[in-house]
């Protein structure tokens, strides 16, 4: 088998496991879980009542207050749609419910519905311009399920301390973060109950997906309070809109401790209980993962905490609803004192830079897949040709002829191979009708001529085979890396992360790899000749559901290849280096 039908299995078969594996992933069959308890009522978007975390005991005892955890009571009632405070800065627009403070709709506003880059949206102020911006929390959406919740628990009898499920009062201030201003505070309090009043308080940054969450608390009971707060992500098990089977990307919780490192779980391993994080440890984050977007719980380092997972309920039409999150222990407030908590949230584009800003290994939620070794430092490279061109199209161009140039030994020695192979197709065609007969005579035949010539007929696999995992890792960047998500090139393609709307790349790559057949060796079976002209037809309808800019990298690494394997055709022909001894 020559090296250029081996390039082509190779892509082939990898193409055909993206396909298969994306496709159990998206077809596998609902999980069967436990029905819920007949007392736990369900609300509208399927997430039961009793979804309050609760401390497993060990938390208080590490965080050296003394005391376990407590439950709290709970409420009945079905979660609805509460009074709503609106609040703006210059990267989002976000809902917070009076009803426990959560976040149950954030808009990004550099960022459209539908995968289409926003960069001015400054300018389109109002609610229409806000039904356009990406939704990453959407609660009481028709098709989605997602919010930011928090709340207090505590063992303290008498204390009833606020949860998700509370009715807060919205307390006056600005809604929207003015000229130069760089935070805006926003702030609910809970009613007072056995002499504990909280206060939640939202602190947004200008420039900045960070948003801070604490919780102000005033100890008015005759007694010390000890309690705990968790901050949680309640999302359904859906993928976000536009992944596919060509398309799909990692979706789920992922929890990173200086220990244990980055873990992640599928919706699906929660559902069937077999999640597996790192649940006790004095630093890390949790995260809600999705394609582009993350949501992530980042406490301060140095505090203990517990890391849950757990399916709420099974409301099929979303593929069940999850809850995943942190707990963290409240200093012990004296009577007549003040205390509190804060766990910053990060909710926003997978933005590297900013993402490690936040918290360590939290770029890791970029889903590079099984490559990430190689796919880290190609992203890094096509920033640094994005600084210079200004455009991620170009800077594809340049890293493939940068890749083409690092890898010119291997490749010029992989085409001088199939360029001598080429020179002897005529011989090797007269053994084979010859030797028709006789297939081991054939065989013996065709090895004495690849001595005598001193051509290794798989010399050129190798660097092609180093190739391989260079293409892939490419791969994993463009579908990943949001930085490409409505990323122009030039013409007609306006998002780089998206297939080629008039499949002219497609079409131009198929032409392309019909012309490196030509310069190829011409295989002696007739049935493996015709395989190799059918092949560009069957890669170039693949190619059709591929990223732009993944199809763009093949099309100039096509064209660089041609060139050069021409030269080294037209070079041996003419300087007979290539030409077949006659012996």
């Amino acid at each position: 088998m020559d090296t250029r039908r081996l390039m082509l299995l190779a892509v082939f078969l990898f193409s055909l496991f993206m396909l298969w594996d994306s496709w159990q992933r998206t077809q596998h069959p609902p999980v069967n879980t436990q029905k819920v308890a007949a007392q736990e009522t369900t609300d509208k978007h399927g997430a039961v009542s009793a979804d309050i975390p609760k401390a497993d005991g060990n938390l208080r005892a590490v965080g050296g207050s003394g005391a376990d955890a407590a439950d709290i009571s709970e409420a009945g009632e079905p979660q609805t749609q509460a009074e709503s405070v609106f609040v703006e800065t210059d990267l989002v627009r976000a809902e917070i419910s009076a009803r426990g403070g959560d976040i149950v709709w954030l808009g990004l506003k550099r960022y459209r519905a539908g995968g289409d880059a926003n960069q001015d949206s400054a300018t389109n102020a109002g609610e229409n311009a806000a039904e356009k911006h990406e939704e990453l929390f959407a609660l009481f959406s028709d098709t989605h399920s997602y919010s930011a919740q928090s709340g207090l628990i505590g063992a303290q009898t008498g204390a009833e301390l606020p949860n998700h499920k509370t009715m807060l009062t919205p307390l006056p201030g600005k809604r929207a973060l003015s000229d130069g201003e760089d935070t805006l505070e926003v702030r609910l309090a809970a009613p007072e109950r056995g002499g504990i009043r909280a206060t939640k308080v939202y602190t947004f940054h200008r420039g900045s997906y960070l948003v801070d969450v604490a919780w102000e608390i005033e100890n008015e009971s005759g007694a010390p309070l000890e309690a705990d707060a968790y901050f949680q992500l309640q999302r359904d098990g859906k993928a976000p809109e536009g992944d596919s089977v060509m398309l799909s990307t990692f979706t789920g919780a992922a929890v990173y401790t200086d220990a244990e490192k980055y873990q992640k779980n599928t919706f699906d391993d929660i559902a069937k209980g077999k999640a597996k994080f790192m649940k006790n440890a004095a630093d890390g984050w949790l995260a809600v993962v999705q394609h582009y977007f993350v949501a992530a719980w980042a406490p301060e380092s140095g505090v203990k905490r517990e890391f849950f997972m757990r399916r709420l309920s099974e409301a099929r039409d979303r593929n069940g609803i999850f809850s995943a999150g942190v707990i963290l222990p409240v200093e012990r407030i004296e009577s007549g004192k003040t205390g509190g908590i804060r766990a910053p949230l990060f909710a926003g584009p997978q933005e590297q830079a900013a993402l490690k800003a936040v918290a360590p290994g939290l770029d890791l939620v970029v889903d590079y897949g099984w490559l990430h070794i190689i796919a880290a430092p190609i992203f890094w490279l096509l920033g640094f040709f994005n600084r210079l061109l200004g455009n991620w199209g170009w800077s594809i161009v340049a890293l493939t002829v940068l890749i083409k140039l690092c890898f010119y030994p291997l490749s010029a020695a992989s085409y001088r191979s199939m360029a001598r192979m080429r020179l002897l197709t005529p011989k090797l065609t007269q053994i084979k009708e010859r030797c028709a007969d006789d297939r081991m005579k054939m065989n013996q035949e065709m090895m004495r001529l690849y001595q005598t010539e001193k051509i290794n007929p798989l010399g050129g696999c190798l660097p092609i085979l180093v190739q391989i995992p260079v293409f892939i890792a490419l791969y994993w960047v463009l579908l990943s890396a949001v930085e490409m998500r409505g990323a122009p090139w030039a013409f007609w393609i306006h998002d780089l992360s998206a297939s080629d709307p008039y499949y002219v790349l497609p079409t131009v790559m198929m032409i392309s790899m019909f012309a490196q057949t030509r310069l190829n060796p011409t295989p002696t079976d007739p049935i493996q000749a015709k395989m190799m002209l059918i092949m560009p037809l069957v890669f170039g309808v693949l190619f059709f559901f591929f990223p732009a800019g993944l199809v763009l990298y093949w099309v100039v690494n096509n064209l660089l290849s041609i060139a050069q394997q021409w030269q080294i055709n037209r070079l041996l022909e003419a300087g007979g280096g290539g030409k077949p001894s006659g012996k």
